[in-house]
């Protein structure tokens, strides 16, 4: 079962990552990218994923993972409860979604220094 505590010092410690308070929900931005979001009662995980992939996740783990809102499908984003998520499986979906928002050499540095991923 993995908890906020699992994810955000990993948030913070990535490169041009930062995290902000918006309406007392806590969010990972670079620059004025959000790609990690926590709901209000820290249970729900929004994270950024590719669009065309994110029914293949969710219909493969319903219990896990869940689309966003209507309004939000236009977004790369889906949702993920937090506890059905282990710890380490939380980690790497934050590594994942700020691969997507970061430029490619910044990824590829990270993965020099962590290869065997965010542990």
């Amino acid at each position: 079962m993995a908890v906020l505590d699992d994810v955000r010092p990993l948030g913070s410690e990535l490169e041009r990552s930062y995290e902000v308070y918006v309406r007392g929900r806590l969010k990972f931005r670079v620059k004025q990218i959000v790609y990690v979001a926590f709901s209000l009662d820290e249970t729900v995980m929004g994270f950024a994923f590719p669009k065309e992939e994110r029914a293949a996740l969710v219909g493969g783990a319903p219990h896990k993972f869940a689309m966003p809102r209507e309004s939000d499908l236009r977004f790369n984003w889906v949702h993920a409860d937090l506890a059905a998520l282990d710890p380490g499986e939380a980690r790497e979906l934050v590594v994942d979604a700020w691969r997507m928002v970061v430029p490619q050499k910044c990824a590829r540095a990270y993965d020099l220094t962590h290869p065997d991923g965010p542990g």
